[in-house]
């Protein structure tokens, strides 16, 4: 079994750092995707209240719940603080979207313990694995 199917079988409350609200974005798309598939996803943006019906925080560590894995859709110089939130929650795994790279907050998420994917898509791994 590969990262991306551990984290996808095990990880089931998602937080999505950079969810909008606007339905033409690749994060709204694939907030909307994960929910429809049952996993809970929690918004983290600092500029919207709700999104896809539900609350959104302004960062990590203001989630009043337990977060799984940390989904990042910001660009690739802005994950490494995204990192440490995510180590500081007790988050499984951080997964960076397609475009994002980031090695040094990779090596440091590793290096607590969390899974990491890098540069891919949650969504189309999703499909990938699940809907054939």
């Amino acid at each position: 079994m590969g990262i991306e199917q551990e984290i996808l079988d095990n990880c089931h409350v998602v937080a999505i750092v950079g969810l909008s609200s606007n339905i033409n974005r690749a994060s709204n798309h694939v907030g909307s995707y994960l929910k429809s598939q049952g996993y809970r996803i929690i918004p983290i943006n600092p500029a919207e209240t709700s999104v896809l019906g539900e609350k959104c925080y302004p960062d990590l560590t203001s989630v009043p719940e337990n977060v799984d894995v940390v989904d990042i859709f910001r660009r690739s110089d802005q994950v490494l603080p995204i990192v440490d939130e995510a180590i500081q929650i007790g988050a499984k795994a951080v997964w960076m979207q397609e475009g994002v790279i980031n090695e040094k907050a990779a090596g440091k998420a590793k290096n607590a313990g969390l899974k990491v994917v890098m540069n891919r898509c949650m969504l189309k791994e999703h499909i990938r694995l699940y809907r054939r």
